[in-house]
Parts: structure tokens; C-alpha cells; sequence
């Protein structure tokens, strides 16, 4: 595990995030994810600090059809829009974290391009399956 920095891009939300990049990255092909260009890490809450700016964030949650509730939220920086963190969870809580690779400061790039890479079939529903053709993430 190392622990990395992270920010938006005007420094007002600050993060700082325990994480082993050898244990891969994620990405979705959700209608989301594809349009935002997700490229993220799944962490669990403990290990996801926040240093600065947890209060100028918002939360972008989207309730897809036939859902209940949104179960996933991506925060951004009030004042830039850069998304730095989110998370997901039922009902109301949160059960993950996950922090955006590219708000992260200083990374070893040799690291990036060694962590395996994730593809979720969020587009299927199915999260937990791996999408074998990835097209054009």
C-alpha cells in the first residue's frame, strides 16, 4: 500500500488515499462512466482521507430505471467541477469508495501502466462481470 495525494484542479478539495495500484484499476462501461471517461480505484472508506474541501463538494446521484435509489455518488469540486472521490452504498450508507486516477498527484507512471485494468459491465447491470471486449472506453 502507498499512500497518495489527490486534488481537483483549483486545490480546494484535498484527499489523500491509501492505495496498491498492484492491485488494479477500474473502469465501467456504463452510460455514465463511458461519457465521464471514469478511470478509478475502489477503495474501502477507512483508507480515503479527505484533508480539504469535503464541504465544497456536490454530489452528482443518478437513480437508474427501475432502481429505488441511486446507489452511487461522484463528488466534484464546487468551484473547478474536477470529480476527485466518490462512493456507493444502500441505503444511505457507504460501503465503498472509490478515488479518480486522474486527481491523483505524483503517481508513478510505470505504476499506472503495470496495475491491471478492471472493466465492469455496468452497462448490463452486471458489476461484478468483467466485459471481455471493451470497445472504446
Amino acid at each position: 500500500m502507498t499512500m497518495y495525494q489527490g486534488s481537483c484542479h483549483c486545490g480546494a478539495v484535498r484527499f489523500e488515499v491509501e492505495l496498491d495500484l498492484a492491485k488494479g484499476v477500474n473502469k465501467c462501461n456504463c452510460s455514465y462512466c463511458t461519457k465521464a471517461r471514469s478511470w478509478f480505484a475502489i477503495v474501502k472508506p477507512d483508507q480515503l482521507h479527505m484533508l480539504a474541501g469535503a464541504d465544497g463538494t456536490t454530489a452528482y446521484r443518478w437513480v437508474p430505471p427501475g432502481k429505488p435509489a441511486a446507489y452511487l455518488h461522484h463528488d466534484f469540486c464546487k468551484t473547478c467541477g474536477v470529480r476527485t472521490v466518490g462512493g456507493g452504498g444502500a441505503d444511505g450508507k457507504t460501503d465503498f469508495n472509490y478515488v479518480a486516477i486522474a486527481a491523483l498527484d505524483g503517481v508513478d507512471h510505470d505504476a499506472l501502466v503495470a496495475a491491471p485494468l478492471k472493466i465492469a459491465d455496468g452497462r448490463h447491470d452486471q458489476f461484478d462481470k468483467q466485459v471481455a471486449d471493451p470497445g472504446v472506453l
